[in-house]
Parts: structure tokens; C-alpha cells; sequence
């Protein structure tokens, strides 16, 4: 019950922070138009990924808590990953756009309402600070996550604050341009980088933050075990590892009261030491001829 409560905890905040963002991006919209700021129009495009990476993760939040069936056994979280695929799209060709609008402008700078943007700034602060404060009060690794995401949103807002406020003494409308470069190419560095990780994880890859050849150390420390072969380690969604593993022991009379102690305590240490949520064993013995052997 306790368990529940929390998604259900965790789903409201990022509730709360999709509302929020999704609110502020329109507004953002409309007056980087009304300021011509394109740096403004760029952290629009921004925020709209990021309203697009909430809602989706408000959505694959309630759909993550839907029990594994005969169509997914392995239950719904890599749902996740079409989300971020989709956003990663939008933040793309959002770029592209800004940055093809950006270098005409370096060459022939525009006149933009600083005065306009500093206001939009301090807006942009406070409704990217009151979703963060709302994420912080959650434990969940989602919503630390989405919660530096807006963080870097707050730092942002606030480049654009302090450049608004050199524009309103210094005639300096170059900088609007420039700070939209750097918006775009922060943008495209992060998409690139949630791209790979998605492909890393679809293409069943060894998690970032698990080494192989540790656990591979650690199965052949174990009393009687001589040899692992068929040790796989996958993810579901980034959070949930998973971990298939055959182990050759040495005893040919090896009891089946030894084979559960020794299956138990390779589960919780895994699960302890190398964060790896579902794990299955099989155990041989020397003697046997194991169809995986050359799968090392």
C-alpha cells in the first residue's frame, strides 16, 4: 500500500511540473514574438521539449505501474524510451530551426525588447524554480531526473536575464543571437547524448553503471563456483537492470539446498552492490556440457 502511495506521490508532482512548464512555454512563445527575441523563442522551443518529456513522463508514470501480461512479460517501462525518442525528435529539428535563424542575425543583428525579456526572464525563474522545489520533494530517480533538467532551465533564464539587463545600457543587440546559438547547441549536445543512451539501452547493451567483468570477479569469488558462463546484463528502461547468468560448479552431488543458498545470495548481492533488479541463475555442474560455453 505504502508503494502505491508513492507512485502515486510521484505522478502528481509530475503532474504539477507539466502544468507548469506547459503554461510558461506558451507564454514564452508569445512574448519572444512580441520581444523579438530569438533567444527567447529558442528556450521556447526548449521548454516545449521539456513540457513534451514531462507529459510523457506523467503518462509513462501511471502506464509503468500496470502489473507484466502475457503481451509484456516483462511489464511496461521501456515504454519510457519511445517518449524520449519523440522528444529528442522535437528538440532536434527545433534547433536546426533556431539555428538557421540565429546566423543571419549574427551577420545583421535585430533590435529586440530587452526591457520585454528581462521581465520574461524573472518569470521564467520563478515558474522553472516553483517546478523544481515541487520535483525536489520527491525520492524517486524519475523526478531527480526532471528535476535537474528544470534546474538547468533556471541557470538558463537566468543568461538571459543578466544579457537583457546589459542590452537595456549597451546597445549590444548581437548578444540576443548569440545566447540563442548557445541555447540551440546546449540543446543539441543534450539530445545527442539521450539518443545514444536510448539506442544503448534498445540495443540491449550493458548498462552505463554495471561492469561485466565486476560481476564476472565477483560470481568466481564464490565458494565451489569454477567457471560463468552465459552472463548477460541488460536494461529495461535505464532503472531496471536485468542479469541472466550460468554458473559451473564443482561438485558433481551438488544439493539442491546448496544451490538455493548460493542462489539467494548472488540475487541480494547483486541487487546490493551492482543495482541489478531481476536476476536469473542457472547452475551446472563441471561435468555437464553447457550449450553456452563459448558465450563469455
Amino acid at each position: 500500500m505504502e508503494h502505491h502511495h508513492g507512485h502515486n506521490h510521484t505522478t502528481e508532482n509530475i503532474k504539477t511540473a507539466f502544468f507548469l512548464n506547459l503554461a510558461f512555454t506558451i507564454i514564452e512563445f508569445i512574448g519572444g514574438f512580441f520581444t523579438n527575441s530569438l533567444a527567447i523563442m529558442s528556450d521556447a522551443i526548449h521548454d516545449l521539449g521539456d513540457s513534451l518529456s514531462l507529459g510523457m513522463s506523467w503518462y509513462f508514470q501511471k502506464l509503468s505501474n500496470k502489473k507484466a501480461n502475457k503481451k509484456f512479460s516483462y511489464g511496461y517501462g521501456r515504454f519510457s524510451l519511445l517518449g524520449a525518442i519523440l522528444n529528442s525528435i522535437v528538440l532536434l529539428v527545433g534547433s536546426i530551426f533556431i539555428i538557421l535563424e540565429a546566423i543571419p542575425r549574427l551577420l545583421k543583428p535585430e533590435e529586440a525588447d530587452a526591457f520585454g525579456m528581462m521581465w520574461l526572464a524573472i518569470l521564467g525563474i520563478i515558474v522553472n524554480g516553483a517546478a523544481v522545489l515541487k520535483l525536489k520533494k520527491g525520492s524517486s530517480i524519475n523526478e531527480r531526473v526532471v528535476s535537474l533538467h528544470l534546474l538547468e532551465d533556471v541557470l538558463g533564464w537566468t543568461a538571459v536575464l543578466i544579457a537583457s539587463i546589459i542590452m537595456q545600457f549597451w546597445n549590444v543587440p548581437i548578444l540576443d543571437p548569440i545566447l540563442s546559438l548557445l541555447i540551440a547547441v546546449y540543446i543539441l549536445f543534450n539530445v545527442f547524448k539521450n539518443i545514444k543512451e536510448s539506442f544503448r539501452i534498445i540495443l540491449q547493451g550493458v548498462p552505463v553503471e554495471v561492469s561485466q567483468n565486476d560481476i564476472r570477479t565477483y560470481l568466481l569469488s564464490l565458494d565451489n563456483v569454477v567457471d560463468v558462463h552465459d552472463c548477460h546484463v541488460w536494461t529495461m528502461d535505464g532503472e531496471f537492470h536485468i542479469a541472466t547468468i550460468h554458473l559451473i560448479v564443482n561438485e558433481s552431488n551438488y544439493t539442491w539446498q546448496q544451490a538455493k543458498r548460493i542462489k539467494q545470495r548472488v540475487k541480494k548481492d547483486l541487487h546490493d552492490t551492482f543495482n541489478v533488479e531481476h536476476v536469473t541463475i542457472e547452475i551446472e555442474t563441471i561435468s555437464e556440457d553447457c550449450a553456452y560455453i563459448d558465450c563469455n
